[in-house]
């Protein structure tokens, strides 16, 4: 028997700006920002500055002028991803990405052959330097959660073993921000109960978080402080929600141009969901203000669809009602997503058994990017709009 867990949570160090960073010499050991107006990534010499990813890249430089900034290369970071995923699949079947820059890994039955947790995740940090080139860390724990808790302590390039006899002990002194579901709105009113640690909100009575934070919430954060967590690691498991998001920076932005942003984000998703051959029911926008608070819109369509004119009529009735919102407090992000999900063939079809399925149009436009590149033809009111970067994303 051992006193380590079987799950590990490996995630890459800064990921884009480490791929820089390898693929060029020269920048290694000094401050580098991937990506312009906004910060899609930086190093830890960056961070030591205070950039942080989302930041916009005007306070970014304000903060460290030093800097490098670097154009993002989206293409070199899938291939840097499905190299680091081959190292995960070559330790072990049991996979589960969660993004193109980590995964849970269950390796409990790996015993006989590859001996304890921690010497299995040794190998693992150290095929992945020799076969991606990259740093990456690695948690290793009983639970999923504690195990992703234990990876961002030893960031970077670290590895952390938490033993079965030391689990309250290293997760009780943690801030409560270390808790997945804790943001600054929760963590404040904890703040004003006196709960700034772990320990404290485990050693709070069940029923005072229920009353202060609502069933679910209150109950799902006491049992995190207690490191109850039975989720295992899944492989196989589809996405439950397709969505794509763009930065707006702090300038007032009219409603056409809003339109604009939102006619692009849905035509992308949209694109994604037939090319995994699914539908979806639900249309969700999502808002960040100026003042940085965030608020979501949703509407539920009455059969399900893949049809970029079906969806994109939804998120703009969404984004219509939300506009007065807007103009009040200012916008700095929007975003879309399709969630309910369902996979295109079968579902139950409604009286009189007609189907919303993606367009003809639809259907002709993909096949022609997919042929000669997405910018082989595009909608009128994008014409003459810069591209947005698509971020790599996992396979569905």
């Amino acid at each position: 028997m051992t006193d380590e867990g079987p799950i590990l949570h490996a995630d890459l160090d800064s990921f884009y700006a480490s791929v820089e960073q390898r693929d060029d010499p020269a920048l290694k050991g000094r401050p580098v920002i991937v990506g312009g107006g906004v910060v899609l990534a930086a190093s830890y010499e960056a961070k030591a500055y205070g950039v942080r990813t989302a930041m916009g890249g005007a306070q970014a430089r304000r903060l460290c002028p030093h800097a490098v900034v670097v154009r993002p290369r989206m293409s070199a970071y899938l291939a840097a991803s499905r190299a680091v995923f081959e190292v995960f699949h070559d330790t072990t079947p049991w996979v589960e990405g969660i993004s193109i820059d980590e995964a849970f890994l269950d390796v409990g039955g790996l015993a006989r052959i590859g001996g304890r947790p921690s010497h299995v995740a040794e190998r693992l940090r150290a095929a992945v330097a020799e076969r991606a080139g990259l740093p990456i860390t690695v948690g290793v724990a009983r639970t999923k959660f504690l195990a992703k808790v234990a990876s961002r302590v030893a960031k970077p390039d670290g590895l952390l073993v938490v033993p079965h006899d030391g689990e309250l002990a290293f997760l009780h002194p943690l801030p409560v921000s270390a808790l997945w579901g804790v943001g600054k709105v929760t963590a404040e009113k904890l703040r004003a109960r006196g709960i700034t640690t772990v320990g404290q909100l485990a050693a709070s009575e069940h029923v005072d978080l229920v009353g202060l934070l609502g069933r679910a919430a209150g109950a799902h954060l006491h049992d995190l402080a207690h490191n109850e967590d039975p989720r295992r690691v899944e492989i196989g498991t589809r996405r439950r929600s397709i969505g794509a998001q763009r930065a707006l920076g702090r300038g007032r932005r009219t409603p056409a141009e809003l339109d604009v942003v939102l006619v692009a984000l849905i035509d992308r998703i949209a694109r994604r969901l037939r090319a995994a051959r699914r539908v979806c029911r639900t249309v969700t926008i999502r808002l960040r203000f100026a003042d940085f608070s965030r608020a979501t819109r949703s509407h539920t369509l009455t059969d399900p669809t893949a049809g970029t004119g079906v969806l994109l009529a939804a998120a703009r009735e969404l984004l219509v009602a939300a506009l007065p919102l807007i103009a009040d407090r200012g916008i700095t992000l929007l975003g879309a997503a399709l969630s309910n999900l369902a996979d295109e063939n079968p579902f139950q079809p409604a009286l009189p058994f007609e189907r919303q399925r993606a367009t003809e149009l639809d259907t002709a436009l993909d096949a022609v990017r997919d042929r000669f590149g997405k910018a082989a033809v595009t909608r009128a009111v994008l014409l003459g709009r810069p591209d947005d970067l698509e971020v790599p994303m996992l396979p569905d």
